[in-house]
């Protein structure tokens, strides 16, 4: 017998969660239709790498198929197998994962088009690329300042000159990678630009594409062919500084489950931190560090206190209501005390990020990036999907 009642979304269910998940998939569709119209003329494809950046591949394919998209990247082969599943007909790329002959044969059964990052891979798949319509279809990578993954520019112009390689594969697509994109001021953002367009000049005829979720908002120069956005489809904030246009797809919310009082000078969960300076009401909620809401967050008592006085905060009764003490496997402590005696329940959600508390504003008091809460969201949480095609 299951320790787990799993519900058909395959989510824990509602009654014994600690936590619930609302994932708007209409936001999420509404996203990439904006990005591709600041994208247009070129085309935009979908990043849905990390299991769609937390929310689920099997959801958000078909929403985003809707919407249009056609084309989508992710990270590992095993996760172009579940894009298939959900999109038989999408060209999907796969960023990092050629690895060796039995990998490849993995690719022809599942069509999927790989990104090759170095000569290894380029021999690779030389030898053991799949032939659809056009034989041993891939991307190739330059890396344009990154210095992450990709052929230097050097080696992309040995590559463009040997006719036996260049006449075995058939480059769908030449991309590289901005390092700096979310700030617009950046010199390196004009630094890679010109080098991938040096780069592109080497493959006359070659698709291009340069620009991630920050690159569509630097302008026309950046789209090229085809814009991949990743961060932004699920809501956050691409650009530094401005006012984030996305709408929020995931709030994350958990249930109190028990309120409690503390005097004056007592102190509240691990290590025994800064000590109360009130009487305090404290609500204490069914949501951890195991459930992707970051010890880091924690209002006291942990080593990025010392350089940011205040943790993160929750959302609860139409106030915002600060964090207490360390964050905990498990429980997390709100002080609610300013909205009264009765206010909060057992049995009450706080918002810990969503459409009051926005996810970069709740990353940023983590010392961290909303990329790493969406893509570190707990599997204890109840999962709801709201806002699905069809």
């Amino acid at each position: 017998m299951t320790n787990v009642i799993e519900t058909a979304r395959g989510s824990v269910a509602e009654p014994l969660a600690g936590g619930r998940l609302t994932i708007d998939l209409a936001a999420l569709a509404e996203n990439y239709r904006m990005l591709a119209r600041l994208s247009a003329p070129a085309e935009t494809a979908a990043v849905v790498k990390g299991d769609a950046y937390g929310i689920g591949i099997a959801h958000a394919v078909p929403a985003l198929l809707a919407a249009g998209c056609r084309r989508f990247f992710v990270a590992l082969p095993a996760e172009g197998a579940a894009v298939r599943r959900a999109a038989p007909d999408a060209d999907i790329i796969v960023l990092n994962g050629l690895f060796d002959a039995e990998t490849a044969a993995h690719y022809a059964r599942e069509r999927l088009i790989p990104v090759l990052n170095t000569q290894s891979d380029l021999a690779l798949w030389e030898a053991h690329g799949w032939d659809g319509e056009v034989p041993r279809p891939c991307v190739i990578h330059v890396d344009t300042g990154m210095n992450r993954l990709g052929l230097t520019l050097e080696r992309a112009r040995v590559l463009a000159g040997e006719n036996a390689l260049t006449g075995a594969l058939t480059p769908l697509l030449l991309m590289s990678h901005l390092a700096c994109g979310d700030d617009a001021g950046h010199a390196m953002n004009r630094r890679q630009l010109e080098a991938f367009q040096a780069a592109r000049a080497l493959f006359p005829g070659v698709a291009a594409s340069l620009a991630n979720s920050a690159g569509i908002f630097l302008g026309e120069a950046y789209h090229f062919g085809l814009t991949r956005p990743g961060v932004a489809l699920y809501g956050g904030a691409a650009v530094s500084g401005v006012a984030n246009p996305m709408r929020p797809v995931v709030t994350a919310e958990a249930r109190v489950v028990q309120v409690r009082r503390a005097a004056a000078g007592e102190t509240v969960s691990y290590g025994a931190p800064r000590p109360l300076d009130r009487d305090t009401l404290i609500a204490v909620v069914a949501a951890g560090y195991a459930d992707g809401y970051p010890r880091s967050a924690s209002g006291a008592g942990v080593p990025l206190r010392d350089r940011v006085a205040a943790g993160a905060a929750g959302w609860i009764g139409g106030r915002t209501v600060p964090l207490l003490g360390r964050v905990t496997m498990d429980l997390t402590m709100f002080d609610v005390t300013d909205l009264g005696p009765d206010a909060v329940a057992v049995g009450d959600t706080i918002e810990l990020f969503g459409p009051n508390m926005p996810i970069d504003a709740v990353a940023a008091a983590a010392g961290t990036i909303g990329y790493e809460l969406l893509t570190g969201l707990g599997r204890r949480y109840h999962r709801r999907y709201t806002g699905e095609a069809g």
